[in-house]
Parts: structure tokens; sequence; C-alpha cells
């Protein structure tokens, strides 16, 4: 391996321990310190990728976000109706909250907005800014093909989704209960019944 992909692979390592201890334990609940016990290096070490932990937040965010755009392109391609592809984006944000010990990066960041840098502040609405397109085009997808119950506005429902989404992984975080998170979207999931009984008639 040369030094570049080990530095490449350090890189990534690390990104993946501050992501998770950030969804877990928020912004201001990690360190650098708990990065190199997890990681195993020095602390120094991390300052060589990430001088501040604000450049750190900053590269998460990145990557969240186009992580996230490959998953709805992944989506788009593996399902055809509207609803289909909001109850995959769903089971997303339920697999993200794992057993209601966890929250989405971009609400973990958002709990700690006084201490984020501006160009995390700016990306955080960036990522939000994308999924409202996203899920407005899927409603609309809905609409038109007719398996989400009672779209009327695509785009004034886009925001009030994100919102609930978000919001069911808090409330399953903060009884660190998965059911909660059912509990919370159950009307969202509700309007997806027409999809529900088709793939039900079509595996019967």
């Amino acid at each position: 391996m040369t030094d570049r992909s080990a530095s490449k692979d350090r890189r990534a390592e690390l990104l993946d321990s501050a992501e998770h201890a950030a969804r877990s334990r928020g912004f201001d609940g990690f360190s650098y310190a708990d990065l190199a016990r997890d990681v195993g290096i020095r602390t120094a070490s991390i300052h060589y990728h990430f001088p501040r932990k604000a450049v750190l937040s900053a590269a998460l965010m990145q990557r969240y976000h186009e992580n996230f755009e490959e998953i709805c392109a992944q989506i788009d391609a593996s399902h055809e109706t509207g609803s289909a592809r909001m109850i995959a984006l769903i089971d997303r944000y339920r697999q993200a909250h794992g057993a209601g010990e966890r929250v989405c990066l971009c609400v973990a960041f958002s709990i700690s907005r006084e201490h984020l840098s501006a160009d995390v502040i700016d990306r955080i609405a960036g990522f939000r800014r994308m999924m409202r397109t996203w899920i407005a085009a899927t409603y609309a997808l809905g609409q038109s093909d007719g398996t989400i119950a009672s779209v009327t506005d695509p785009e004034a429902e886009a925001p009030a989704t994100l919102a609930v989404l978000e919001g069911a992984q808090l409330c399953a975080r903060a009884e660190n209960n998965p059911a909660r998170f059912d509990e919370a979207v159950a009307v969202l999931t509700g309007r997806m019944r027409k999809q529900r009984d088709l793939t039900t008639r079509q595996n019967g």
C-alpha cells in the first residue's frame, strides 16, 4: 500500500469514527482524543488530516451529502412508483436511527448549530435543500401515478415530510425506543397504502 493510499484510508477511518460519534452523541459529544482512542492513533495525527474540528465537520457533511445523493439515485433506479420511492426513503431514515441509539448526521449537527462554523451550517442547508427537492419530485410522481394518497402540493409537502422524518428520529432517540419512529411516521406511511396493496397482490 502506498503512503497516499494509507493516508486516504486513515482519513476515511477518522470520518467513519467521527460520524458514528456525532450521530450517537452530537457535535459537542466527542473530541479528537475520543477519535484517537477509537482509531488507535495519536491526537496530533488527526490534526494532519483535519487541522480543526470545523474542517472535520465540513468534510463529514460533504461526504454525507454525496452519499445521500447516491442513495436517492439508487432509490430512483430501483423503484418505479412515487410511493415505493417514499417507502424506501422512510426505511433509510428508520435504519439510520439504529435501535433508537442515534440520529442522522444532519439532525445531530443541527442540534449544536451555535457551535458550528458558517461553512458547516451552509452545508446542512444544502443537504436539506437537496432532500426537499427529491421529496417534492417523489410526491409529484406519486400524484401522477396515483400511488400516494391525497397529494395536493408536492412543493409544500416536501419540507413537512422532511421535518417528520427528522423529528421521528429524535422521538426514537429521546426514549431509546425504535417504536417511537414508526409511531411518528404512521400518518405518512398510511398514505402509501396503494403501494402496499399492489405489493401484496403481486406477492400473493
